[in-house]
C-alpha cells in the first residue's frame, strides 16, 4: 500500500530499511543562545510540542485514514490524544504483557522480519505548529535558519509528514530520531502528521519483559540552529598512572561546515564551586582541544564530582551564536590485572535493574519519577544500575552523573523468544539476529544511537549490546563498534554464556540467575575474566530471601564484581475493579491474551512508588560499611572505595526491651578498605536492672547531601545481652478453678474464664475481664499463602498435605492433670494425610489467666518439610492494632531479617497486609518476644515466647491464597494471629524452580517442640 509518493507501508516489515532520512545520531549536550538562556527552562532554540494532538486509531493499517496527512484533509474534529503518552493508556487497544513469547504468538503465525496484519494499531498524529515569532525589535532565530523535529522515543515505528510531504521514517522505540524538515516549513501554519504502527520489522528486537505499548511516548522537540553550531560534542577524560594529573578531551563536529572557517569557540573549565580552572579559544576548524587538569577531584559514587566545561562558539565577527555547558567527570574504568577497577580499585556493583515505569503513564516517565528512583537508591545503598533494556531517558543519566550512579548503558535489543522457547534453548533458522545478514545494519544503528546519544555520560561506565538475544556474527559487531568508537569503557553482553562462537563479544563472564554454588564452581575453572550477574535475586513477590549469600561472595572472591538485582519497580499499572476501587493490574487484567499474568511484578518498590519491605534487605546487604558488636567492642569494617568513616556520625544506644537507656557518638576514623575497633562504654555492659538488652550502633550522614538529609543512617549493627536478676519472683496467684462437665471442661480464675471443648477438641472460648478474646478455637497451623516464589517451584504441589492438615483436624482431650498453680489439658490431632500424621497440644492454665501453650510433633520418616510449624488463632476484627517486641517494622523471615532492628513497633492489623499484586504470604516477624493484639482501649491479648516468628492479618493464609487480586479478599471481621517456632523461608535465587535454601527449611522427619504463652490484658 502506497500513502503518499514516497512512502510504502512494506517497509515497516522489511528489516533492512530501519530508518530513511533520518539524521546521524549525535551527542545529547544542550546548546543555548546565551548566558540568559543558559538559566532558562525552555533554550530559545528549542520549542516543545508536547501536548495535546489530534488523533485517529485503527486496528490496522487498512482501517486507518488515507491520506490524513495532507494539506486538504481537516483533521479538527478527530479525538485528542495527549504527547507524550502511549495510546493504551488512552483509550485506544489495551496494554499487553507477555514476557519471552511475543504477542502475537497464537494470533498469527509469521515469521522474523514479518509483521501482524489482522490486529495491528496504527495511531494517526496531527498537530498544527507556527514557528516563533521574531522578539520585537529582533530578528528571530528561526528566521534563515533550519528547522528539525526530534522525537525522543515512538513506540515501534513511525512516519512523518510535513505539510502533506512525507519527511522519513524510524524505527528504535527508545532512541531519537530527528529529520530536516526545513524544506517543508512555512511561515504560517505547519501541518505535522505522524503515524505510529505498533508492530514493525523492529518489534521482533524489542522483545523485552515489559508491557507491550506503542504510542509517541516521549519528548518531541523542534529546534533550529545558529549560523554555525556544534551538531556533536565528544568529552573523554584521560588519567595519568598516579591518578594526579588529567587531560580532557575534547572533540566536536560542526554544522554547517561552509560557514564555520572563521568561527572560533572558546573552551572553560569550572570546578564544583563554579570557579574558572582553566579557559582557551582556538579555531573551530580545529575540530579538537585537549585541556590539562592537575589534582584532579575523581568522580566515583560514592564522590560523584563533577566539573562543568563551557564552550562558547563565536562567528567571524564575535558575535556569540551559542554556549554549551557539559559536565565532566574525571574517572578511569578498566579492567587492571584482570579486575574491573575504578581509578584504580576494584569495583563492586551494589545494582538493580529499572524500567521506565510509571503505574499511570507506562513507560511515559516525569522528571519526577526518574528523580525519585535516583534519591530511593542511593538512600538504600544502591550504587549501580543496569539500563534494562533499552536507553533510558536522557534526564536520568544526567541524575545519575550528578547523584553517583554506575550505569550499565543497554543498547534496545532483546529477541529472546526467538531462540528460547518453552524454556529450551533453540537456536535455529529463526533466531535473529544470530549471523543473519539482514538484521546487521539495523542492530549496528542501535548501538550506534546509544553510544553516540550517551558517549558523554561519566555514569555510564560499560555498554551493553542488549539482553538475551543469543549469540553470533552480529552481536560481535556491536561490541567492536562500541570499541571502535570508545576506548574508554568496555563492553558486556550476557548472551555469550548460551552461544560461546563469539566469547570475546563481552569483556567479562555476566550470566543470569546462577545460585552462588553455582557462580564458585564456574569460577572454580574459568578465572579468564570477572563475573558479574547482570540479573539475580528474582524480587517477585514476597522474595530476597538469602540475598546475602551473594553480597558475601564479593568479599572473598575477587573475580565476583556483584550484579544487579532483578528489578527495581513493579510494572504494575493503575486500574479500577467493577465497584470503581482502584488496584495493581498485571497481565491479564485487560483481556490481553496470552499473558505472562503477574510476571512483570519483581520490584522492590511498589508501582505507586513505595518501598517494599524487600527494600530493608537490599538496604543492608549492599551497604559499604559493616558494623559488627562483639561483647565490649564494636567492629567497623570499611568496603568503600575512597570514602572515610569519619565522613558519618556512629551512634551508638543501649535500650532495655525497646526502650532508650542510654545514647553516644563515637568518632570513628576508618580509612577506606580497612577496619577499626571501638570499645563500648564499660558501664552500659553491667545494668543494675534486669532484662534484655540491645546495643545499636548506626551510621548516619553527617552533612545534607543531594539524596538525603544529615541524620540519614547508611548501616547499622546491633547485639542483644540478657541482665538477669539475683532471685526470680514466684507466682501470688491462686490456683485456678477446675470445672469437669460432660462436654466441657472450665477452667476459671479471677479475671478469666477458659472453657476447653471434649468434643470439638479444643479452647472454644476465652474470656478475660468479661471480654472474649477468641473467635474460633485454635488450631495448629503448617501452611501458609503461597509466594510468587512457592508456585515457582512447585511447593503447593510437594507440601500440600500440611495444607490438608491445617484445614481439617480431629481432636481429643487425652489427659486433664491439676497441679499446686495450673491445669493442664492435652488434646491429641490427628490429621487426615497419607500418611496419618498427628501432633500434641497442651494447654497450661494459671491463676491469672496465663495459658501456655506447648506443641510437639514427633516426626514421620516419609514426611516432606512443612512451610510452617504453629498456631493459628481468631480474635474479633474490633482488635485492630498489634504491638510487638521483636524484629521489624518490616516484616522479615528466616532468610531475610539482616536489613530489620530489634525493637517496639507498632502497626495497624490492616496495613500489616502487604500489597503484593497477587495476595501471598506477608506480615510475618522473627524474634519476637511479646505481641499484643488490641482494642482502641488498649485491652486484648498478650503473646510470649522465645524470638518466635508471628503476623496478625484480617485473613487466614487460605483466604490469602484464594484471592488473584488484594480487591478478591475478602471484608475483614477478624485478626487472625499465627504464632509459630519457624517459618521457612520465602527463597529468591528465581521464581521458577529455585527452591529455598535448605537450612531455612524445616524438615517434617524431625521432632519439633514449640511453647508459647497467651494471656489476656
Amino acid at each position: 500500500m502506497v500513502y503518499s509518493m514516497e512512502f510504502k507501508y512494506e517497509v515497516v516489515k522489511d528489516p533492512t530499511v530501519y530508518q530513511i532520512n533520518r539524521l546521524p545520531a549525535y551527542s545529547d549536550h544542550v546548546y543555548y543562545k546565551d548566558k540568559e538562556d543558559l538559566t532558562s527552562e525552555q533554550t530559545s532554540y528549542r520549542l516543545s510540542l508536547n501536548g495535546t494532538w489530534l488523533f485517529s486509531y485503527a486496528d490496522n493499517i487498512d482501517a486507518a485514514i488515507p491520506g490524513f496527512e495532507s494539506m486538504d484533509y481537516d483533521c479538527h474534529d478527530w479525538d485528542e490524544i495527549q504527547v507524550p503518552g502511549h495510546m493504551q493508556l488512552q483509550g485506544y487497544d489495551v496494554p499487553h504483557y507477555v514476557n519471552t513469547m511475543y504477542p502475537w504468538d497464537g494470533h498469527e503465525l509469521i515469521q522474523p522480519g514479518e509483521i501482524p496484519t489482522i490486529f495491528n494499531p496504527v495511531g494517526s498524529y496531527v498537530t498544527y505548529v507556527t514557528l516563533p515569532p521574531a522578539v520585537e525589535g529582533e530578528v528571530s532565530i528561526w528566521q534563515g535558519h533550519p528547522v528539525f523535529l526530534s522525537f525522543q522515543g515512538v513506540e515501534s515505528a513511525f512516519a512523518l509528514w510535513v505539510n502533506g510531504h512525507f519527511v522519513g521514517y524510524s524505527e528504535d522505540s527508545f532512541t531519537p530520531a530527528e529529520f530536516d524538515i526545513t524544506e517543508y516549513m512555512t511561515e504560517s501554519i505547519n501541518k505535522i502528521a505522524v503515524q505510529v504502527y505498533k508492530w514493525s520489522s523492529g518489534s521482533w528486537l524489542e522483545d523485552q519483559d515489559f508491557w507491550r505499548f506503542s504510542g509517541i511516548f516521549r519528548d518531541v522537540v523542534l529546534y533550529t540552529i545558529p549560523d554555525v553550531h556544534i551538531r556533536d560534542l565528544t568529552v573523554k577524560t584521560r588519567l595519568s598512572q598516579a591518578y594526579q594529573h588529567a587531560d580532557i578531551e575534547v572533540a566536536w563536529d560542526i554544522a554547517p561546515a561552509s560557514k564555520s572557517t572563521a568561527a572560533s569557540l572558546t573552551l572553560q573549565l569550572y570546578d564544583a564551586t563554579q570557579a574558572e580552572l582553566y579557559s582557551t579559544t582556538c579555531p573551530i576548524m580545529s575540530g579538537q582541544a585537549s585541556i590539562p587538569l592537575e589534582c584532579p577531584m575523581l568522580w566515583s559514587s560514592e564522590s560523584p564530582y563533577l566539573y562543568t566545561l563551557l564552550l562558547s562558539l563565536y562567528d567571524e565577527q564575535g558575535v556569540l551564536l551559542e554556549m554549551i555547558p557539559q559536565v565532566v567527570g574525571c574517572r578511569e574504568f578498566c579492567l587492571m590485572d584482570g579486575l574491573l577497577c575504578l581509578n584504580g580499585k576494584r569495583i563492586v556493583f551494589h545494582g538493580v535493574n529499572r524500567h521506565d515505569f510509571n503505574q499511570y503513564r507506562g513507560r511515559s516517565v516525569t522528571k519526577e519519577d526518574m528523580l525519585w528512583d535516583v534519591k530511593t537508591m542511593k538512600q538504600n545503598n544502591i550504587n549501580a544500575v543496569r539500563t534494562s533494556h533499552y536507553p533510558n531517558e536522557t534526564y536520568f543519566y544526567e541524575l545519575c552523573d550528578r547523584y553517583g550512579l554506575y550505569m550499565i548503558a543497554e543498547a534496545n535489543l532483546e529477541t529472546h523468544g526467538t531462540w528460547q522457547k518453552s524454556g529450551q534453548v533453540v537456536i535455529d533458522e529463526h533466531t535473529i539476529p544470530n549471523d543473519r545478514p539482514e538484521w546487521k545494519a539495523c542492530v549496528l544503528d542501535r548501538a550506534s544511537s546509544l553510544l553516540e546519544r550517551d558517549k558523554n555520560h561519566p555514569a555510564i561506565l560499560i555498554w551493553s549490546c542488549g539482553n538475551e538475544s543469543c549469540g553470533g556474527i552480529n552481536i560481535y559487531e556491536m561490541s567492536r563498534l562500541f570499541k571502535t568508537r570508545d576506548d574508554t569503557r568496555p563492553v558486556h553482553y550476557e548472551g555469550v554464556c548460551h552461544d560461546r562462537r563469539y566469547n570475546e563479544t563481552s569483556d567479562m563472564e555476566s550470566q543470569m540467575y546462577l545460585s552462588v554454588a553455582s557462580i564458585e564452581a564456574y569460577l572454580e575453572t574459568h578465572r579468564d575474566k570477572p563475573f558479574i550477574c547482570c540479573e539475580y535475586a528474582h524480587a517477585m513477590g514476597n522474595s530476597t530471601g538469602a540475598m546475602f549469600k551473594y553480597t558475601d561472595l564479593t568479599r572473598r572472591e575477587p573475580l565476583y564484581q556483584g550484579g544487579f538485582l532483578w528489578d527495581f519497580i513493579d510494572q504494575s499499572l493503575a486500574n479500577t475493579d467493577c465497584y470503581g476501587q482502584p488496584f495493581p493490574a498485571y497481565g491479564g487484567d485487560y483481556g490481553d491474551q496470552p499473558t505472562d499474568r503477574n510476571f512483570c511484578v519483581n520490584g522492590i518498590v511498589f508501582g505507586n512508588r513505595t518501598l517494599s519491605p524487600k527494600m530493608a534487605e537490599v538496604k543492608y546487604n549492599y551497604r559499604t560499611i559493616s558494623i559488627d558488636i562483639h561483647d565490649t567492642t564494636i567492629t567497623l569494617t570499611n568496603y568503600s572505595l575512597f570514602t572515610n568513616t569519619s565522613a558519618y556520625d556512629c551512634i551508638v544506644t543501649l535500650e532495655k526491651e525497646g526502650v532508650l537507656c542510654e545514647k553516644t557518638t563515637l568518632a570513628t576514623d576508618v580509612v577506606p578498605l580497612s577496619f577499626g575497633i571501638y570499645h563500648i562504654p564499660e558501664a552500659w555492659l553491667t545494668p543494675i536492672v534486669a532484662g534484655e538488652y540491645t546495643i545499636t550502633a548506626s551510621l548516619r550522614l553527617r552533612e545534607d547531601t543531594l539524596w538525603a538529609e544529615a541524620g540519614h543512617e547508611v548501616s547499622f549493627g546491633q547485639s542483644t545481652f540478657v541482665s538477669l536478676p539475683a532471685t526470680r519472683e514466684t507466682s501470688s496467684w491462686k490456683a485456678p478453678q477446675l470445672i469437669d462437665s460432660d462436654a466441657n471442661i472450665g477452667v476459671r480464675g479471677e479475671h478469666f474464664h477458659a472453657i476447653f471443648s471434649k468434643a470439638q477438641g479444643g479452647l472454644v472460648s476465652y474470656r478475660y475481664d468479661g471480654r472474649q478474646l477468641l473467635s474460633d478455637t485454635p488450631r495448629p497451623n503448617f501452611w501458609r499463602a503461597p509466594t510468587d516464589n512457592d508456585y515457582g517451584n512447585g511447593m503447593p504441589l510437594r507440601y500440600a498435605q500440611w495444607k490438608l492438615a491445617s484445614l481439617y483436624t480431629t481432636a481429643h482431650l487425652t489427659n486433664v492433670a491439676q497441679t499446686d498453680h495450673s491445669i493442664i489439658l492435652l488434646f491429641l490431632h490427628t490429621f487426615p494425610t497419607t500418611p496419618e500424621y498427628q501432633c500434641n497440644l497442651q494447654y497450661e492454665v494459671y491463676g491469672d489467666g496465663k495459658i501456655e501453650i506447648t506443641m510437639t510433633y514427633p516426626g514421620s520418616k516419609d514426611a516432606c518439610e512443612m512451610p510452617e510449624f504453629g498456631m493459628l488463632l481468631q480474635m474479633p476484627g474490633e482488635y485492630a492494632t498489634q504491638l510487638w517486641y521483636g524484629l521489624g517494622p518490616e516484616e522479615n523471615y528466616c532468610d531475610r531479617n539482616l536489613g530489620c532492628k530489634l525493637g517496639l513497633y507498632k502497626a495497624s492489623v490492616k496495613d500489616s497486609v502487604t500489597p503484593y499484586v497477587i495476595p501471598q504470604e506477608c506480615g510475618n516477624h522473627t524474634g519476637i518476644r511479646y505481641l499484643k493484639v488490641v482494642n482502641p482501649q488498649g485491652h486484648g491479648l498478650l503473646v510470649t515466647g522465645d524470638q518466635i516468628n508471628g503476623s496478625v492479618l484480617p485473613y487466614t493464609p487460605h483466604e490469602l491464597e484464594q484471592a488473584k487480586h488484594l480487591y478478591e479478599l475478602p471484608p475483614i471481621h477478624h485478626s487472625v494471629i499465627r504464632i509459630s517456632k519457624m517459618q521457612m523461608g520465602v527463597g529468591g535465587d528465581d521464581t521458577w524452580g529455585a527452591l529455598t535454601h535448605k537450612e531455612y527449611l524445616i524438615p517434617g522427619t524431625k521432632p519439633i517442640r514449640f511453647c508459647f504463652t497467651i494471656q489476656g490484658i
